[in-house]
């Protein structure tokens, strides 16, 4: 069945689980999600005789020639997915971490861009779902793709490395995050290094942080390129300044970034290396490090005519938290604003991990800081710290009392909705 559907999708190169977004020829996916199943369209779909085909998993539909019942349709597109990367012969490199892999693919992606035809995953669109997605937008003329791999539980990176075969690996970090489903870092740790050895296991090349030991230590004896500051870096480079946008010595240039925080140096000397090996000219490379603009609330400087914004609330773990707090401190001026949201999902370690973060702000000696959310309120009850339960309680107190000429961090989980507060600020 797969082959059948692959040559119906051959038409078009084109997928689409929105009933709503059906185009001549392209393979229409019915997925049940949270608040609609997609069964429900298949039939008004496969009967209008716009998509070359339906697939859908539910076995009370009546036969039609365009409709493809399977037993499940999500895995009915990993594997079309696989089956797609399979006929292709295009490089494909594979990127995750615990922080900086959304970052670091779109500075790779931009560098990739000056010399190849490349498709590259949407933004952090890199689950079980997004990653097969991502595949099935390749399309002839296709010379490179990049595919971000995200992980939520053991062996999701196995899962979705399978799906997409990467012939190149890079893993940013490993970090302290997802802990309540990871059972503890030494899980992160262990899911994150299946990237390395599906490289490892098809003798791929691997791009790894030559500064970083853990990194280092778990790409032992796997053919790698290495990127970092120390001499014996494959290709090397140093952090010119950081106050706020960074800015990055390599190979005698300076390349001023539009990013905030040191901790994206290590971003940036990825999409060097990876632009370096793939031969994208340095001109190019510098070019498209010092253009791209982040968006998405990952590490934005907003200046919203009364304040300086820097803008990091897309998701936060004990890792990128304490990172971006602490080139906070660097970068910030005398009048400054903390305003901090919950780190969700840390299960045990979570009581932990936010005292942590309480004994960091009172360490870098800051007084204004606000912080929303059940998790820090139960570890700051002896502090002077504005505590809120969530973000509709603090845009009102602000709407209150307005701030005004301050630098502001703004640091917190996603699902704490710390973006709804930038209209007040």
């Amino acid at each position: 069945m797969i082959e059948t559907i692959y040559e119906l999708y051959k038409k078009a190169y084109t997928i689409t689980t929105d009933s709503r977004n059906i185009s001549k020829d392209c393979i229409f996916v019915a997925l049940k999600g949270e608040h609609f199943d997609g069964n429900d369209f298949a039939l008004k779909v496969a009967e209008e005789g716009i998509a070359a085909g339906v697939i859908a998993d539910r076995k009370d539909l009546p036969k039609h020639e365009r409709l493809f019942v399977v037993e499940d349709s999500l895995k009915c597109l990993q594997e079309l997915a696989k089956y797609h990367r399979e006929q292709l012969g295009l490089p494909i490199i594979g990127i995750t971490g615990t922080n900086g892999k959304t970052t670091t693919k779109e500075l790779v992606s931009a560098v990739l861009c000056k010399k190849y035809n490349i498709i590259f995953t949407q933004g952090n669109f890199n689950n079980q779902l997004g990653v097969p997605l991502t595949l099935l937008r390749i399309k002839p003329g296709t010379e490179l793709a990049v595919v971000e791999m995200g992980a939520s539980h053991p062996g999701d990176i196995n899962e979705l490395t399978g799906i997409g075969e990467p012939n190149y690996g890079i893993i940013t970090n490993i970090g302290r995050a997802h802990l309540r489903d990871f059972g503890g870092y030494e899980g992160v740790i262990k899911t994150k290094n299946e990237m390395y050895q599906y490289i490892e296991a098809h003798n791929g090349l691997l791009f790894v942080n030559k500064d970083n030991d853990l990194l280092m230590d778990l790409a032992h004896n796997i053919n790698k390129v290495t990127y970092g500051t120390t001499t014996e870096a494959d290709v090397k480079g140093k952090m010119h300044s950081a106050n706020p946008y960074l800015s990055v010595e390599w190979n005698g240039h300076i390349i001023d970034t539009q990013l905030v925080g040191d901790y994206n140096f290590e971003n940036v000397m990825a999409a060097i290396c990876i632009g370096t090996y793939f031969k994208v000219a340095e001109n190019d490379i510098i070019d498209a490090l010092s253009s791209y603009c982040p968006t998405n609330n990952r590490s934005q400087v907003i200046e919203t005519g009364k304040n300086r914004v820097v803008m990091d609330a897309y998701n936060a773990n004990p890792t990128s938290m304490s990172h971006a707090i602490s080139n906070f401190r660097n970068i910030c001026c005398d009048k400054n604003v903390l305003i901090l949201g919950d780190m969700l999902e840390l299960g045990e370690e979570s009581e932990k991990e936010h005292k942590a973060i309480i004994d960091l702000l009172k360490e870098l000696n800051f007084q204004l800081v606000f912080l929303v959310g059940p998790e820090f309120a139960k570890v700051a009850t002896n502090s002077t710290y504005f505590r809120v339960n969530d973000v509709d309680n603090l845009i009102r107190y602000i709407t209150l009392n307005p701030i005004k000429g301050y630098d502001i961090l703004v640091k917190g989980s996603n699902g704490i909705h710390l973006n709804k507060i930038i209209d007040s600020l």
